[in-house]
């Protein structure tokens, strides 16, 4: 078992290094929710993330459409990725968009997905800017594996894409080399963090985190936010959002004690 974050932020947070923290949304800042709709930010959750960007940079990754996650974080000055990195933004003008040339293609694909899964009681289809998502979190277990072979079903009509599978979520995809990993290894390059002591922290809860935790193994912090022991990349665990929310005030006021 991997040992608890919270029992070692002095030891996260090295004083030498200068560190960047890097956080999935549902699951991680959120509690994972029935509808996806219906999970937004707490107003606590919301001040730990100002008083933390305040001192370090941060950025927000999400398989969420970056507006949609811009929207409920809503904390200036940090970096939002959405589309699990596929669109990036952040201040002074910082963008990065991939896979515009699919859009014709996910049209498709929501189209006959929308079709298939009408036939599944308790599927959700969720069409985002640069992915088609069936959500199975309310469909039974005999039906769940329906959801499975329709979305295999789509993507081998149209090869352009590919599939993530994600906490009771298919996610069909442009099939480009890009993931979370890459998108946390370009921002660290383009916000000039790979020079000099930066301590890059990775929170997540997901399989699509997976690849940001193999990304920094040997140049970072990859943190796992499960109630359940797993296999994974990761290094240190926390059990859930509140402990995400407790783990970064305790790193905020490791930061605040060393500047005195």
């Amino acid at each position: 078992m991997i040992p608890s974050a919270l029992e070692h932020v002095q030891e996260i947070a090295r004083s030498d290094h200068r560190l960047a923290v890097f956080l999935d949304y549902d699951g991680t800042l959120t509690p994972i929710v029935s509808h996806p709709g219906d999970a937004w930010l707490s107003d606590s959750m919301r001040q730990t993330l100002c008083l933390l960007a305040a001192r370090v940079p941060v950025a927000i990754l999400s398989g969420r459409d970056l507006d949609d996650v811009r929207g409920r974080v809503h904390v200036d000055g940090i970096v939002y990725a959405g589309s699990h990195g596929f669109d990036i933004a952040g201040a002074g003008g910082l963008h990065r968009e991939l896979g515009a040339a699919y859009l014709p293609v996910l049209d498709m694909a929501e189209t006959e997905l929308r079709e298939a899964l009408d036939e599944i009681p308790g599927a959700q289809l969720e069409r985002k800017h640069f992915s088609v998502a069936a959500h199975y979190r309310n469909v039974s277990e005999n039906d769940a594996f329906k959801v499975a072979l329709a979305v295999d079903a789509v993507a081998a009509r149209h090869p352009e894409l590919r599939r993530i599978d994600g906490k009771k979520v298919h996610e069909l995809l442009p099939d480009i080399d890009w993931n979370k990993g890459k998108a946390v290894l370009w921002l660290l390059e383009t916000l000039d963090l790979l020079r000099g002591k930066v301590l890059p922290i990775y929170i997540g809860d997901d399989r699509t985190d997976e690849d940001a935790f193999r990304a920094l193994e040997r140049r970072g912090v990859a943190i796992l936010v499960s109630e359940q022991p797993q296999v994974t990349a990761a290094s240190y665990w926390l059990n859930n959002p509140e402990e995400v929310e407790r783990f970064l005030q305790k790193i905020t006021d490791h930061l605040h004690a060393t500047e005195l």
